[in-house]
């Protein structure tokens, strides 16, 4: 029932590109490259463009956006550090769409973190490049989380020292999406998207992960982050080449568990 909503915006879409000079390719990725779309789904578009229009393109974007059917709001991705994207709301008969137009020259689409399904080219150029370069594969980088996980603990006993709770159940919610989540992921054969779809992996750390989502009361926060703790240590254990930093650790866990204890009195 969701494929006409898709579609009515994705014809649109081409038509658009194609009477354009400029602009040389449609793609999509995402869950359209995947198969996995869904009525909740959002549009992960890539419009690519002759490099010789690079400024007029980037400075013209919002109006190809606006072509595409009845925008609500657009903004640029600088706060997900791209800021060749543009993100989209759209209204269609009363049923909301989420569509991420992202804006790439043709020698950029070599740099590409998958390989997007074709939807529209005018030429070859586009085919010829994926076919020519090979995507780079998204994998977790435990030396940088380990590097900072016990300073970002360390952060949460503070906060929850201070009576900052509000602040101590942010923190867990970033550590869930830039470290927990992505591990348990890659433990499960899929990409390291953070939390993305946890819900539908069959594991049971990611039923032992709502432990980690603490109500607004000193001992829930403290129990979340030991839980957090705990899942972390057994998930790295997957990384033999890790080097720990024991130093950090060795100090950062007593100091929460003191922390708590003073707060408890």
């Amino acid at each position: 029932m969701f494929k006409p909503f898709f579609e009515g915006l994705l014809s649109q879409a081409r038509e658009k590109a194609s009477s354009d000079p400029r602009f040389v390719g449609l793609l999509a990725g995402g869950s359209l490259m995947t198969g996995t779309l869904d009525e909740f789904s959002d549009l992960d578009l890539i419009v690519v463009y002759d490099a010789a229009y690079r400024e007029e393109i980037l400075e013209e974007r919002l109006h190809y956006a606006k072509s595409l059917g009845p925008l609500l709001s657009a903004f640029t991705g600088e706060h997900v550090g791209e800021p060749r994207l543009l993100i989209c709301l759209y209204d269609f008969k009363g049923r909301l769409l989420h569509v991420d137009l992202k804006f790439v020259s043709v020698p950029e689409l070599a740099d590409r973190m998958e390989d997007p399904v074709i939807l529209w080219e005018r030429s070859g150029e586009v085919k010829k490049v994926l076919l020519d370069t090979t995507c780079h594969s998204e994998n977790v980088d435990i030396q940088w989380m380990e590097d900072r996980f016990w300073v970002w603990i360390h952060y949460c006993a503070t906060k929850l020292g201070r009576g900052e709770l509000f602040e101590v159940i942010d923190s867990l919610a970033f550590i869930r999406s830039s470290v927990l989540g992505p591990l348990i992921q890659v433990k499960n054969g899929k990409l390291p998207r953070g939390v993305r779809r946890l819900e539908q992996l069959n594991s049971q750390t990611v039923i032992r992960l709502k432990d980690t989502i603490p109500a607004h009361t000193p001992k829930s926060c403290y129990r979340a982050i030991k839980e957090a703790i705990k899942i972390y240590r057994e998930l790295r254990q997957d990384y033999p080449e890790l080097e720990p930093r024991l130093d950090a650790e060795d100090k950062v866990v007593p100091y929460l568990d003191r922390v708590y204890e003073s707060f408890a009195l």
